[in-house]
């Protein structure tokens, strides 16, 4: 009996398994079922994103000053344009818009600063938008102050609207939302009947309903000469809604905790609030981090409802706009424009947290 010792080469895949062909049938085309809802999205694009770009872009108007600039049959993005400064500052007087700018130019560095790791001394760049930047901003926007023009709240709307509504819930909410988590899982009775309840409560009722009660109710439970701002108002009751929710994700995060990292930091002799400061939260907040952005993104769209109680967010500023008898039919691109808005932020605060929770992945999914 003869035998090779010398072994041959790996001969190359067959031609239908390399390549475009051999990833068209391995993705696309491995099973009838498939294959059939391949043919069928080919279609559907086909379809529809060529007439969709000629809609939006090759044969749309862009310049102009008025409706009669827009000529062609595709879309009317004059009316975007001629009001972009109406959607992003609201009623804001004009001449004082270069605060807005400002202010907006201010919170993107600081933000850049914040998520780029290589900037130096980021403890003490959070803790100065956490503490100062918030001042700055008040003033930045009310005015009154340091030969700032007043501008009251009434005149606020639009992007920039959205944005404080947004910014000042999500960042007031999540400390809020700690100490709520902490409270219920607490051993003391009082405190966690009280953020039990407190919690439950606010679960309890939709946030349409408690901006209600906050701008129409409450007023009515308080003496008349004292007297609170409709947008205060608004975000105190924004901020304990949003509370009451993001307490409850952090408390999944806590009751993921395994029990011995509890009895560790104990035998340690470490103060409650050191075992979870040091310990316990930052555990538990890296495993939650998509249910928070997850709140914070269900935060920035329900901004919207604001309007109930006559508060011009970007979406509601848009439908003022298209109600303009000088600009007919043109509802279609404000609400695409909106749309747009939308998903870029909340797009952009899902990348991110994709991004914080892959780099803080130490072995706990």
């Amino acid at each position: 009996m003869l035998h090779n010792d010398h072994k041959l080469p790996d001969l190359p895949a067959p031609i239908s398994n390399r390549g475009p062909v051999g990833w068209l049938r391995e993705n696309l085309f491995n099973n009838w079922f498939n294959s059939i809802l391949t043919v069928v999205a080919i279609y559907f694009i086909a379809t529809t994103i060529g007439p969709l770009l000629n809609w939006a872009f090759l044969s749309a108007d862009f310049t102009g000053d008025s409706k009669d600039a827009c000529t062609s049959e595709g879309a009317c993005w004059v009316f975007v344009t001629v009001r972009i400064n109406q959607f992003i500052y609201g009623f804001y007087p004009e001449a004082e818009i270069w605060r807005i700018n400002l202010l907006f130019a201010l919170f993107a560095l600081l933000i850049a600063a914040l998520v780029i790791e290589r900037t130096p001394r980021r403890g003490w760049i959070a803790l100065f938008t956490l503490t100062v930047f918030p001042v700055i901003a008040f003033f930045l926007l009310y005015g009154d102050a340091f030969g700032l023009e007043k501008v009251e709240t009434h005149k606020w709307g639009g992007l920039m609207l959205t944005l404080v509504l947004a910014v000042v819930g999500i960042v007031a909410a999540l400390p809020f939302g700690i100490l709520l988590a902490l409270g219920r899982r607490s051993h003391m009775p009082v405190a966690r009947s009280f953020c039990t309840v407190f919690i439950e409560v606010w679960r309890g009722v939709p946030l349409i309903s408690v901006l209600f009660m906050a701008s129409v109710m409450f007023p009515l439970f308080v003496p008349e000469e004292i007297s609170f701002d409709k947008l205060l108002r608004a975000l105190i009751g924004i901020v304990m809604f949003q509370s009451a929710y993001m307490a409850e994700v952090i408390r999944g995060g806590l009751q993921a905790i395994p029990k011995g990292q509890y009895e560790a930091g104990e035998a340690m002799g470490l103060s409650y609030w050191k075992l979870m400061g040091l310990i316990i939260l930052p555990q538990a907040l890296k495993i939650v981090i998509p249910g928070i952005v997850n709140t914070f993104i269900a935060l920035f769209k329900d901004t919207s409802l604001v309007l109930i109680i006559g508060l011009f967010d970007v979406l509601a500023t848009v439908q003022a706009a298209i109600t303009d008898p000088a600009w007919p039919r043109v509802s279609t691109e404000g609400y695409v424009f909106v749309a747009f808005v939308f998903w870029v932020f909340c797009f952009s605060m899902s990348r991110y947290s994709q991004a914080l929770e892959r780099k803080l992945n130490t072995g706990h999914r």
